[in-house]
């Protein structure tokens, strides 16, 4: 069973506010259809293109909910999310309004995820581009290994952020945990509070005014009102770039 939309606009409430949909919104709900039954419909508008806007119901925490998305269509998921939530995702804007468990938008490839709560550990791990907002705290490993993708975390992110980052930005409004930017690569971190303490080969850097702009797109696209000038940026000191004979017996 499923059901469609309301052939009128409708404003549905959550905890932060509403959200509007027009004609074209179709609605599934989890306590009636599986996850599989919702990712099979949503990947069929690769086919047919003709339901834009989608709103899911009572996810209750389950697992893969809009994960390998293709097209350009906008899925709003009322309530918390499990694991890997809009995993794999690409053209498509995914909101998820509450907390989203472990891996939220893992190896994003484009378009946008909105987690309007908290986010677990590995938001966004391994992901090659897009904009991943998450209005709350992400936990452990936030970017993990991250290609390409930018991260607008609102609140506080945990320990071993960015470890491995590779490419893209990592933007912070308050405090990162310990170790930040283990072995990065070419990744821009951008914290505005406090930072426990800084991963191998990552440093403070310059703040120069070609940052300042990048970080205020970022701020902007994540619909953030703050200044950039009180943000401090962190990247690779670019040490382990090459083979050291003198650290051989470490290899």
């Amino acid at each position: 069973m499923q059901r469609s939309g309301s052939q009128k606009q409708q404003n549905y409430m959550f905890g932060n506010g509403t959200v509007t949909r027009g004609l074209t919104m179709k609605t599934i709900d989890l306590a009636v259809q599986s996850v599989t039954d919702l990712n099979r419909e949503l990947h069929a508008q690769a086919d047919k293109l003709n339901e834009k806007d989608w709103f899911v119901e009572n996810p209750k925490g389950q697992h893969n909910i809009a994960v390998g998305l293709d097209e350009e269509i906008s899925v709003d998921i009322k309530g918390p999310t499990g694991y890997y939530a809009a995993g794999m995702n690409k053209k498509a804007t995914v909101t998820i309004h509450g907390n989203a468990g472990q891996g939220v938008a893992e190896n994003m490839m484009s378009g946008k995820v909105h987690v309007t709560g908290n986010a677990s550990q590995c938001a966004g791990a391994t992901a090659h581009g897009g904009l991943l907002v998450i209005d709350g705290d992400a936990g452990a490993r936030c970017g993990i290994s991250m290609k390409g993708i930018d991260i607008v975390v609102k609140g506080s992110i945990g320990h071993m952020s960015c470890f491995m980052g590779q490419a893209g930005n990592l933007v912070v409004c308050g405090d990162a945990g310990e170790t930040l930017g283990d072995s990065l690569y070419e990744v821009h971190i951008y914290v505005k509070g406090s930072v426990d303490s800084l991963g191998a080969d990552c440093i403070e850097k310059e703040m120069r005014q070609e940052h300042i702009d990048e970080l205020q797109g970022l701020l902007d696209a994540a619909g953030v009102d703050d200044e950039p000038s009180l943000f401090k940026r962190y990247g690779s000191a670019r040490q382990l770039y090459n083979f050291q004979v003198d650290n051989a017996s470490a290899y």
